[in-house]
């Protein structure tokens, strides 16, 4: 229902772009020229109508991201009217020769730009996006041929074809979706699917015991020691974030390097008792 709602949305969009006419070569130097010489609006506004519809053939050639494709020919829009602003009608080219690049490098931006919630770095995601159009041949900018084509393209929107792609499985995906079966039913979703790492009753219960008797091995093997090499070992060992050497030694009145030497001596004793306790469990 949502995508036949898109679908229509843009054909309606479409018809509404294929009103405005085209213009020849010279009526466009001429609107670009007083758009250029008078900063004429009136000019601006011809020459951005009469190239609407190929903003949208333009980002047709990206519905397969899965982004709305109302926002990519929003998009599109912004950078065509930016080419409008600085063509220059005397190099001798057409409008849209000149704007496509302006088209294009907006609505790529706005797909790096929202590609995933995450900002994971856009590097290997432009090879993508850049090469991927590289296989297909420059699309024809003339006039002769472009409505054809947009109807073919926006029809397609009815079938979803816009939403598929390899680079699906690479967006951000939400556990509450979805599983869909071969039939199109919805199944069961991702959550339901992620294995239950909690542990049960009898495991759990015995990791509490285990804990208890750590802590108690850990509390017998601190009260050997002194009180000195005690406070050293719980600073440097048992606390989070733990004191540097130098802020012990200014705390106990001693140096770095005697703090070292007694963080040495206290890991040996520690050591050697753990090691009397299992020859004694022997």
């Amino acid at each position: 229902m949502t995508q036949i709602a898109l679908s229509n949305s843009i054909q309606s969009y479409l018809i509404q772009a294929n009103r405005f006419p085209l213009l020849s070569m010279k009526e466009e130097f001429e609107l670009a020229v007083r758009l250029r010489k008078q900063n004429d609006l009136d000019a601006a506004h011809k020459l951005i109508t009469s190239n609407l519809r190929f903003v949208v053939k333009i980002a047709m050639e990206y519905r397969e991201y899965g982004f709305r494709l109302a926002d990519l020919i929003q998009e599109g829009n912004i950078g065509l009217m930016k080419a409008v602003k600085k063509f220059d009608p005397f190099k001798g080219c057409r409008l849209i020769t000149y704007a496509v690049w302006w088209i294009r490098s907006h609505i790529q931006a706005f797909i790096l730009k929202n590609w995933n919630l995450v900002n994971k770095g856009a590097a290997a995601l432009k090879k993508k996006l850049f090469y991927r159009l590289e296989s297909r041949k420059l699309q024809d900018t003339s006039h002769k041929s472009s409505d054809a084509r947009l109807e073919t393209d926006a029809g397609n929107l009815a079938t979803g074809d816009w939403a598929k792609g390899e680079n699906a499985e690479y967006r951000d995906l939400s556990l509450d979706n979805h599983i869909l079966s071969d039939e199109g039913e919805e199944g069961n979703t991702y959550l339901d699917m992620l294995p239950d790492t909690s542990l049960n009753p009898e495991d759990a219960v015995l990791v509490v015991q285990e804990q208890g008797v750590v802590k108690d091995e850990i509390l017998n093997a601190l009260s050997t020691l002194k009180k000195k090499e005690r406070y050293v070992i719980e600073n440097r060992m048992m606390k989070e974030p733990s004191l540097t050497l130098q802020e012990i030694g200014d705390r106990l009145g001693v140096s770095r390097e005697r703090v070292r030497q007694i963080e040495k001596g206290a890991v040996t004793k520690l050591k050697n008792i753990r090691r009397l306790k299992v020859l004694a469990n022997l």
